[in-house]
Order: C-alpha cells, then sequence, then structure tokens
C-alpha cells in the first residue's frame, strides 16, 4: 500500500523560507508524475509544483522563481524548497503521486491516485 508522509511545515514570516519533505513507500517514481499541492481555507486544492521521473520540473506561475521541486532516488523522498515566501503561500501542503498522467494535466488533482496527510505551512506578514 501506497504511503506518502510529508514533513517539514512551519511558521515563518513574509521572505522566509520553508524546506517540505514526502518520504513515499511502497511506491516507484518510474515514468510517473509527483507533485506538490496547496489547499487555502475555502479554496481549491491547486498544483504548486510537479516533477515526471523522466523529465523536468514544472511550477506553478505563481512560485516560478522561487520554489524548487526535487526528488531523492536514493531516499525517495520528494522535496519542496519554498523561497521569499509571501503571506498567500500560507495553506496545507499536500504530496501526491500519479501514474500516467499527461504533461498537460500535470497539476489536475483527481489525476492523483495517492495523497499524503497534510503539512501546515503559515506565512505571517
Amino acid at each position: 500500500q501506497v504511503q506518502l508522509v510529508e514533513s517539514g511545515g512551519g511558521s515563518v514570516l513574509a521572505g522566509g523560507s520553508i524546506h517540505l519533505s514526502c518520504a513515499a513507500s511502497a511506491y516507484t517514481f518510474r515514468g510517473d508524475y509527483m507533485a506538490w499541492f496547496r489547499q487555502a481555507p475555502g479554496k481549491e486544492r491547486e498544483g504548486v509544483a510537479a516533477i515526471e521521473s523522466f523529465g523536468g520540473p514544472t511550477y506553478a506561475d505563481s512560485v516560478k522563481g522561487r520554489f524548487t521541486i526535487s526528488h531523492d532516488s536514493a531516499k525517495n523522498t520528494l522535496d519542496l524548497k519554498m523561497n521569499d515566501l509571501k503571506p498567500e503561500a500560507t495553506a496545507m501542503y499536500y504530496c501526491a503521486a500519479a501514474v500516467g498522467v499527461p504533461s498537460s494535466r500535470a497539476f489536475e488533482k483527481d489525476e492523483y491516485a495517492h495523497w499524503g496527510q497534510g503539512t501546515q505551512v503559515t506565512v505571517s506578514s
């Protein structure tokens, strides 16, 4: 049974940085997408960054240049380094894994079969 467990959330001031990590078990990242989504209170869950096992990363426009997604194959972890955080980044952040997602749908949450429990990120001004 696939398990995704996020860690690293917390509270920072605007302009600060947070490093999220997602430990995957019973899941081999090969020919698939893994991604980070976030959901703020009262809002839809949205894709933040995605990475394909044989391709490069994809970022939402709102985080380009500030967030970096990467996969550590030795540890089987998905990481998200977030710099220059803004208050609007406050949300629950979720790790997700999929099988057979076309690149055009990398940020479609319905394409992802496996989800972590989430980790809270709070950015105050």
